[in-house]
């Protein structure tokens, strides 16, 4: 699967040039098997060959996250607050009220949450569909998706430039914080599920 994710990149700079890049990473915004730790390095690799310029590939991919992430905000705010709450209310062990004080917690960090979001493996995409949700001010959400997406896009691109024909070992490195992150979010919801079990036998005593 690696190998056709490569190849179908190589192929979309090789036909598209930097613009191919952006749309790679537009694209891995919405479908995450496409993923930029893959497209980045091989972007930077591809700029250390001569075969494309780096501020191109930069504000390329830098454009391809800001449009993807755009359009899982449109998702977000089509949902919206109503069927979010809706939803909630079908979940398991879930209440309405574990929403809100996530829409309370998203009203008052968004903007920090959004910027260091996009540095974040999962997370980069994900957090574009509550940002929609909660109506975030577009201008906003857009300001600080580029920027937090510059400086991630700007360090795996270098990291490939830099590492040359071994620019593989960076989907290697982030790889490793992809299982943490998993890690953590399994943590979360493990003790989630403990804390409304036991609250859940409490009231029945």
């Amino acid at each position: 699967m690696a190998d056709g994710i490569v190849d179908w990149v190589t192929g979309l700079m090789e036909t598209l040039g930097a613009p191919g890049a952006g749309l790679a990473v537009a694209l891995e915004n919405l479908f995450p098997p496409v993923p930029s730790e893959v497209i980045l390095p091989l972007a930077g690799f591809t700029v250390s060959r001569g075969e494309l310029v780096l501020w191109q590939v930069l504000v390329w991919t830098t454009v391809g996250s800001v449009v993807g992430a755009l359009a899982l905000y449109g998702i977000g705010a089509a949902l919206g607050r109503d069927r979010m709450h809706a939803l909630a209310a079908k979940i398991p062990l879930v209440k309405v009220e574990d929403v809100r004080k996530t829409e309370d917690w998203f009203e008052r960090h968004g903007r920090k949450t959004v910027f260091f979001g996009r540095m974040v493996p999962i997370f980069r995409s994900l957090i574009s569909i509550p940002a929609g949700v909660e109506r975030m001010p577009l201008p906003a959400f857009t300001l600080f998706t580029t920027m937090g997406s510059f400086l991630w896009n700007t360090a795996l691109v270098m990291a490939g430039y830099l590492l040359g024909q071994q620019w593989s070992l960076v989907e290697q490195y982030v790889g490793v914080l992809t299982y943490v992150v998993i890690g953590l979010i399994v943590l979360a919801v493990a003790v989630f599920v403990w804390k409304r079990v036991a609250e859940g036998r409490k009231a029945r005593r």
